[in-house]
């Protein structure tokens, strides 16, 4: 898992590094500015004292041959003089670690938005390359999820992990080592309060993780309700279930209130029982240190403990015990984010691991010879069990710049016979071949360069007409966009907007009625001028007229393009060379519109069905 997540880093690798040195060289210098501190108080402390002349002035000839500098011969003022020099040395120890700090973090913030942007680029891209299969195993909800909000978790672990992970276990390590220099005895106990510590905290993660499993699963669900929602706002007015709606997702949302209540309140533990261990760590410090100095001469065996301690040393010994609290506090909320991310983590993981049920083949075929199909015992399942195909047993023929129309009910697997052919997916037994070549041979991209598809839901990008013209051809002239909206019968509508072909479509093409968004969604794919052309009910919300208009545009323009029909309105297939009859994921039968009605009792009764409503209209017109 860290394997596969560590390869989106690449180019943030420097920065990361860079993070890491500079938190070493931070912690390094706060180790020894409580050192300094400590010699500075001890020097006061000498000054105060009766008989520390001597003493003081072989500090200060010591330092006059280290430093050049010449001190009075007044001890007061030489003192005052001393103390400067280390107010020195204390600011610019203390200034150097800002400015390492500062820079570890600047790197720290570059190297991990640029992790997660990397992440989420890998994560799109990789579901770009999913088949439906695979989309539908994920869930929209789900893959939406992943790309945001583990994301951003996996993203803020990485962070603690690159500057607050190395920092805490460095900082404990060099303050233990500073704390034995000082007094042996006080650091022990300072490592056994840590321990200790340490394993009150990896209870808590233990507990807390079961917990953040679920509760992505149940975001996921959330959001769910909320693409439901939004998608079919309209619906939702139309019906007027708002209140069931919101009933809906307050109870996914009050689930994920209460799992992540829960593993907030096993998580919110962590920071008082550290307080607590910190202060009464504190509080035996200066117990312990202030017997030692007021009484370290009468103590019996007290030489064993670590030798006499002065006041200065007990500044340092608290300096380090908090340094060493403080680390072991910045290493549970690391902790804490890591059980929050490591099942973000998994879950991204699992995507980017998911290899598409659907690949290019190596040396795939890149030339489609021409628009002739060929389904040869086609069996087709979407759960990949035999025992429940969707289609079974699809044998058809068609010629090159046929136009072929498919009829049939609801749920008798039309859609799923046109989406084998550009191999949206695979077949489970048998074969289709394109041009005399099965599509599992070609180049995926380009097959589906060759086979353009209006698919039965219309969908259009926020943008432009000619920006969601172009998705069939990239270089597309405004002349040859020109041309495809007249041939699908939109140039019309188009022109009469104040904008023309510059007019923005909201997301999902919200501002254009239906029948204006299927002209559109018709123009973008014959623009490419493919070898093969499939509507799947793509013409269900104009009126008759228009539709005929657009066959007849496609019959003269496109004459040697495989057209494939769907739709449900048997005026739809005029024109057609054959008609493809289907009934519970098998093909009926197959025939001309005069052999069907003679042969195929399911044609026969939606033709009579349909000329009986349109008599029954022109009647009622002619009384009005």
């Amino acid at each position: 898992m860290i394997g596969k997540l560590a390869r989106s880093v690449r180019e943030y690798k420097l920065p990361s590094i860079l993070s890491v040195v500079f938190i070493v060289f931070e912690v390094i210098l706060e180790v020894f500015i409580p050192l300094v501190c400590s010699d500075l108080i001890n020097f006061i402390e000498g000054v105060r004292m009766p008989g520390a002349d001597e003493a003081i002035w072989h500090n200060f000839n010591l330092l006059n041959i280290s430093t050049g500098i010449s001190f009075p011969g007044d001890l007061e003022a030489s003192a005052i003089g001393y103390v400067f020099i280390y107010a020195a040395i204390l600011l610019v120890m203390a200034g150097l670690s800002l400015t390492c700090g500062l820079l570890s973090g600047m790197f720290c913030a570059r190297a991990s938005a640029g992790f997660a942007k990397n992440l989420r680029k890998d994560l799109y891209y990789k579901i770009q390359d999913f088949s439906f299969e695979n989309i539908d195993s994920f869930s929209t909800s789900s893959l939406v999820t992943r790309l945001t909000t583990d994301v951003t978790n996996v993203q803020n672990a990485y962070m603690m992990i690159i500057r607050i992970a190395v920092r805490s276990p460095l900082m404990f390590i060099s303050a233990l080592v500073m704390a034995f220099t000082k007094n042996w005895f006080m650091a022990l106990i300072f490592f056994i309060a840590a321990f200790l510590l340490l394993g009150a905290m990896a209870l808590i993660p233990k507990r807390a993780m079961p917990i953040f499993n679920r509760v992505f699963k149940k975001y996921d669900s959330m959001n769910l309700r909320i693409q439901e929602n939004v998608h079919a706002a309209r619906a939702v007015k139309a019906f007027v279930r708002e209140d069931y709606e919101i009933q809906k997702f307050d109870t996914a949302a009050t689930d994920v209130r209460k799992d992540f209540t829960k593993a907030e309140t096993l998580l919110a533990f962590s920071n008082p029982i550290v307080y607590f261990i910190m202060f009464v760590l504190i509080l035996i410090t200066c117990t312990l240190c202030t017997v030692f100095i007021v009484n370290g001469k009468t103590i019996e065996g007290y030489e064993s403990l670590g030798g006499k301690l002065n006041l200065g040393d007990l500044s340092a010994l608290v300096q380090y015990a908090i340094m060493i609290l403080m680390s072991m506090i910045m290493l549970v909320m690391v902790f804490v984010m890591i059980v929050m991310a490591v099942e973000s983590a998994r879950r991204i993981v699992t995507v980017l691991g998911t290899e598409s049920t659907l690949e290019s083949p190596e040396n795939g075929v890149k030339e489609v010879a021409d628009g002739s199909i060929v389904f040869d015992h086609v069996d087709f399942s979407y759960a990949g069990d035999d025992e429940k195909c969707a289609l079974k047993d699809a044998n058809i023929s068609i010629k090159s710049g046929e136009t072929i129309g498919i009829l049939g009910g609801t749920g008798s697997s039309k859609t799923t016979l046109v989406q084998l052919i550009p191999r949206l997916y695979d077949v489970t037994e048998g074969s289709v071949k394109v041009g005399g070549v099965d599509v599992r041979d070609y180049d995926l991209e380009s097959l589906r360069k060759n086979i353009a598809m209006v698919l039965q839901k219309n969908v259009l990008f926020s943008g432009t007409i000619k920006d969601n013209i172009r998705w069939g051809k990239e270089d597309a002239t405004d002349e040859e966009i020109v041309a495809a909206c007249k041939l699908a019968q939109a140039d019309e509508f188009i022109s009469q907007m104040p904008d023309g072909y510059d007019t923005y479509i909201e997301q999902g093409g919200t501002n254009v009625s239906g029948g204006q968004r299927q002209r559109l969604c018709i123009a973008r794919a014959l623009i490419a001028s493919p070898k093969i052309i499939i509507f799947d009910d793509s013409t269900s919300a104009v009126d008759t007229k228009t539709d005929a208009l657009i066959r007849k545009s496609m019959a003269e323009t496109l004459p040697d393009a495989t057209k494939i029909v769907i739709a449900q309105r048997v005026s739809s297939f005029e024109g057609a060379d054959r008609i493809i009859v289907m009934d519970g994921g098998k093909i009926s039968a197959i025939g001309t519109h005069d052999e069907l009605m003679k042969s195929s009792v399911i044609y026969r009764e939606a033709y009579e069905i349909q000329n009986k409503k349109s008599d029954d209209e022109e009647g009622d017109n002619a009384i009005a």
